[in-house]
């Protein structure tokens, strides 16, 4: 609400000179109205009020009064107030998301059911599930800190990996907050936007904690998620400056919590990109506007000039008979389209948006690629360009995504995104040469499983039995194989970790 507020401010202030100027002609038409006529001038004020019909009037509701108000503001809206900014469309409309869980024995004490860690995972699932195409990476800390997974929209890559985190799968035993924190703002540096990082925690060293309340968040909001019975706290959390610490709770309170807190960093990394364009909320002052016009259909309100002005829009050029016309008399194209897009219709947004780039965007979204691309393609902006790009690889079309890529950075140099997607693009397009080429010649393409390499130098060997699906048998649905991956994922982590601070420490 605070952030919303500070950045509150006009897109075109000068439109402010009309209110004093609309005020000044309303107090000179009501001073007249209210005033002496020539009639009662030598009568005394009370045979005056008494003599006089309609002496009460300048108690009722004058047309000028609705004039004033429509005026002030009409004068408002076109001022453009706003405090938020468009967000790039193509990346997601939330903050990207890094969920650092204490992994630790104390985690698996059972005063919350099933235990501290279960109840943790299941909050951190449902907080995925909430923020569908939202990118969120998890770290987990004890001893040491590891990065389990990057930022993705993917939740089904996460509950795997969530579900084997255990105190076994971590190497070494402790409490290193502070080496989570450095590891979630490093996940964090290569997202579009700044982000926040939510701690799931039972406790927190001290050491840690003062390391925590010097620490230069670098624009980045922290939240902490109390895994704790009802009425414990952490009294150290209190003194981390600009630090969101919310209870676990029993129902979804704690999730609607978190989420405020989310999108309330989401709209202040906005506010601070000079990228993006400030969003011009001018037109809910219309709507207000228009029904105070209303009052001009009253009796004694009509003027002949303004029913004049209002009749000139529908004597300007004949409509055609459309099943939906009336949806023209109120709204602009763009304005449909984007209420089509809020309804997830987005091939009906692509055909509605005047807006080339916004049409070029709910094409893309619909997963017409081929003419999002040209759309982007006949727009002379580096956004235009990354787009055009993107679609060009969702596309296949991965020399064009290049050459788009390059015209993008041509224009803006230094666009960590632009250089990104461009390395990625060439790697795909080699990956795809080399294997059409080693397909072409008879070689492996290396898509499949490894090489089986025994090691029998001294002519030795073991039994090994090789579990082999029966012939005919159903084959594994996804969740049975997640399932059966989720039995090994503990110890996979923990060889990883282990992998991890060996090359850390060398």
């Amino acid at each position: 609400m605070f952030e919303t507020l500070s950045l509150f401010h006009f897109l075109r202030p000068w439109w402010l000179i009309a209110v004093p100027l609309v005020l000044l002609l309303w107090y000179l038409v009501r001073r007249r109205l209210d005033g002496p006529t020539t009639e009662t001038a030598g009568l005394a004020p009370h045979l005056a009020e008494a003599l006089s019909v309609g002496a009460h009037d300048h108690r009722r509701l004058h047309p000028i009064d609705a004039f004033a108000c429509v005026g002030i503001l009409l004068a408002l809206a076109s001022a453009g107030p706003t405090w938020s900014k468009l967000p790039n469309p193509l990346i997601a409309d939330t903050a990207p998301l890094v969920v650092a869980l204490k992994v630790t024995p104390s985690m698996e004490e059972t005063d919350l059911a099933p235990s501290r860690l279960e109840r943790a995972r299941f909050k951190i699932s449902d907080l995925i599930a909430s923020r569908a195409g939202a990118r969120t990476a998890l770290v987990a800390y004890a001893g040491s800190a590891h990065r389990v997974a990057p930022l993705t929209e993917d939740a089904d890559i996460l509950r795997p990996l969530l579900e084997g985190l255990t105190p076994q799968a971590m190497p070494v035993d402790g409490d290193t907050a502070s080496s989570a924190l450095t590891l979630a703002q490093a996940v964090l540096t290569n997202a579009e936007t700044e982000g926040a990082i939510l701690f799931v925690l039972d406790d927190m060293d001290p050491a840690e904690a003062k390391l925590f309340e010097t620490a230069d968040p670098n624009g980045t909001q922290l939240i902490f998620l109390t895994a704790l019975p009802p009425g414990q706290s952490l009294a150290q959390l209190d003194r981390i400056p600009n630090a969101t610490v919310v209870q676990m709770t029993a129902d979804d309170g704690d999730l609607a919590q978190l989420d405020r807190a989310i999108r309330s960093a989401y709209v202040a990394a906005l506010g601070q990109d000079d990228r993006l364009q400030w969003h011009d909320r001018g037109r809910l002052l219309a709507i207000p506007a228009a029904l105070l016009v209303l009052l001009w259909f009253r009796r004694g309100w009509t003027m002949r000039w303004a029913m004049v002005l209002l009749l000139l829009p529908l004597l300007g050029a004949p409509g055609q008979a459309r099943a939906e016309g009336w949806r023209d008399w109120f709204l602009t194209p763009d304005q449909q389209g984007q209420i089509a897009m809020n309804r997830k219709e987005y091939a009906t947004a692509g055909e509605l948006f005047q807006d080339r780039y916004l049409s070029g965007y709910a094409k893309y979204k619909a997963g017409e690629y081929a003419d999002a691309a040209t759309i982007f393609a006949a727009l002379e902006t580096p956004e235009a360009a990354f787009a055009e790009g993107m679609a060009r690889i969702r596309n296949r079309e991965y020399r064009p995504a290049i050459a788009a890529f390059e015209r993008a950075l041509e224009q803006r140099p230094d666009w960590p995104e632009a250089k990104h997607n461009l390395a990625l693009s060439k790697e795909i397009l080699e990956y795809v040469e080399t294997t059409r080429e080693q397909s072409d010649t008879g070689e492996d393409s290396g898509i499949g499983a490894d090489d089986v390499v025994f090691d029998n130098e001294a002519q030795r060997g073991a039994d090994t039995t090789i579990d082999v699906a029966e012939e005919g048998a159903a084959p594994q649905t996804a969740d049975q194989w997640i399932s059966s991956i989720d039995t090994d994922m503990t110890k996979f982590l923990r060889s990883r970790f282990l992998i991890e601070n060996q090359e850390a420490e060398q």
